[in-house]
């Protein structure tokens, strides 16, 4: 497939792009549905009012993506990179990430529904100002991750590692499986500026 097939305002629907290399373009106002990316690099790029649905992302590379009002509903992504890339003020709607690096990115005042991130690297990824409503972390390193002002409806993790999270104090009912419970907690007491001396 042609690759300015993915250009502005374009409408795309059933595409395959295996191995294409979509490296520091700009996109505005484009629309695919039930496409596959596999192999596919979209390093450097700048995504503007897009939106995915009903698509799979299958080892894809996203480093340093600039995305702005961007949208991926009901969509997979597996294996992918992240890491350095910046979403914000998008909606991700019934989406999994599986086995993905996102240390770091960004993802402040993202809207998030139905999300599940499972085995990922999330180290110091940024939620600031996100909304969170049924959101699962499952086997992710959280190290580091940033929530301030979080805006948080149903969020679990499970299993994951919560040492070091800022803004720990904007995660009020969210729900705790594994070892992160502790880790979470000594975050909660040093925003309290609570010391524990041996």
């Amino acid at each position: 497939m042609p690759r300015d097939d993915l250009e502005d305002d374009a409408t795309l629907k059933n595409v395959r792009y295996e191995g294409t290399p979509f490296i520091g373009i700009e996109i505005e106002a484009a629309e695919a549905e039930s496409c596959v990316f596999e192999n596919t690099r979209f390093t450097g790029s700048q995504l503007r009012q897009t939106q995915f649905s009903d698509s799979r992302f299958d080892t894809c590379d996203f480093s340093q993506v600039s995305a702005h009002d961007v949208s991926l509903i009901r969509c997979t992504v597996n294996g992918s990179r992240i890491t350095g890339s910046s979403w914000k003020s998008g909606t991700f709607r019934d989406v999994q990430f599986d086995g993905c690096v996102a240390s770091p990115a960004m993802l402040r005042y993202m809207k998030l529904y139905a999300v599940v991130f499972a085995d990922c690297k999330l180290i110091g990824a940024d939620f600031q100002r996100a909304e969170m409503h049924n959101v699962r972390f499952v086997n992710c390193d959280l190290t580091g991750a940033q929530f301030a002002n979080a805006k948080i409806g149903s969020v679990r993790f499970e299993n994951s590692t919560l040492i070091d999270v800022g803004g720990a104090a904007s995660l009020k009912g969210a729900t705790v499986q594994g070892p992160g419970a502790m880790e979470l907690a000594l975050s909660l007491a040093r925003e309290a500026g609570i010391l524990f001396e041996p």
